[in-house]
C-alpha cells in the first residue's frame, strides 16, 4: 500500500472513479455501498498503514483558530446574505424561522455524519497519502480542492461546485497550518451549518 503506483491507484479510484461514477444514473444502495467500502478502506488505512492515534494534539492554538476562522465567517456571511437577498430572497432564513427543531436536528447530523468523514477522507487521508509527491503546497492544495469539489458533481449544480470549491481551498490550508483533523472539522462545520441557516442549504442536500 506504500508504493507509488497503488497510490496513483488508490487516487484515481477514490478520488475520480467514484465521485464522476455518483453523476450516473444507477441504484442508490449499490451507491451507499461504495461509500461505505471506500470510507472504512480510508479508515483501515489510516489506522493500519498510516498509523494514526486519532487523539487531539497538544499544541493545538484554539485561539488563533476561532480567530481566523471567525474572521472567515464574517466574509462569508456577509457575501451569502447579499447572495441571497439578491438572487433567492424567499428562502432567507427559511428552515431556521419556519422548522426551527429540524434546522436544530440538522446541524447535529451533519457536523457529525458528514462534516468528520469527510475531513477524515479529503484532508487527513489525502494529505498523509499524497503530500510528498509535491514540491509546491500551493499546487497540493489547489488540487485537494478541486478533488473536493468533484465530490460534489452529484448535485449537477455549478454553484455548489464553486462554492466547495473555495472551501475546499480553505479547508485544505487549515489542515496544512494545523494538521488536525479536528479543527478542520469544526471550520466545516460552522460554514457548512451557516449555509443551511442562511437558506442555501437545499444546494447541498438539505431539506428546506
Amino acid at each position: 500500500m506504500q508504493s507509488k503506483q497503488y497510490k496513483v491507484i488508490e487516487f484515481f479510484i477514490i478520488f475520480i472513479v467514484i465521485p464522476v461514477s455518483f453523476t450516473i444514473s444507477y441504484p442508490i444502495w449499490i451507491k451507499m455501498l461504495i461509500g461505505l467500502f471506500g470510507f472504512l478502506y480510508v479508515i483501515f488505512v489510516l489506522l493500519k498503514v498510516e498509523h494514526n492515534k486519532f487523539k487531539i494534539a497538544p499544541h493545538l492554538n484554539w485561539k488563533q483558530f476561532f480567530m481566523h476562522t471567525l474572521l472567515k465567517l464574517l466574509v462569508i456571511i456577509c457575501i451569502t446574505t447579499l447572495y441571497m437577498w439578491l438572487m433567492d430572497r424567499e428562502n432567507l432564513f427559511v428552515v431556521v424561522l419556519n422548522k426551527p427543531l429540524m434546522w436544530l436536528v440538522l446541524l447535529f447530523i451533519y457536523s457529525l455524519l458528514s462534516v468528520y468523514p469527510q475531513e477524515l477522507i479529503y484532508r487527513t487521508f489525502f494529505f498523509q497519502r499524497y503530500e510528498m509527491w509535491f514540491s509546491n503546497p500551493k499546487l497540493f492544495i489547489f488540487i485537494n480542492a478541486i478533488v473536493f469539489s468533484l465530490a460534489h458533481l452529484f448535485f449537477r449544480n455549478s454553484l455548489v461546485i464553486i462554492l466547495t470549491f473555495i472551501g475546499g481551498l480553505l479547508f485544505a490550508m487549515t489542515f496544512n497550518k494545523t494538521r488536525s483533523t479536528l479543527l478542520v472539522s469544526i471550520e466545516h462545520a460552522i460554514y457548512g451549518c451557516w449555509l443551511f441557516t442562511i437558506g442555501m442549504g437545499s444546494l447541498l442536500g438539505f431539506p428546506n
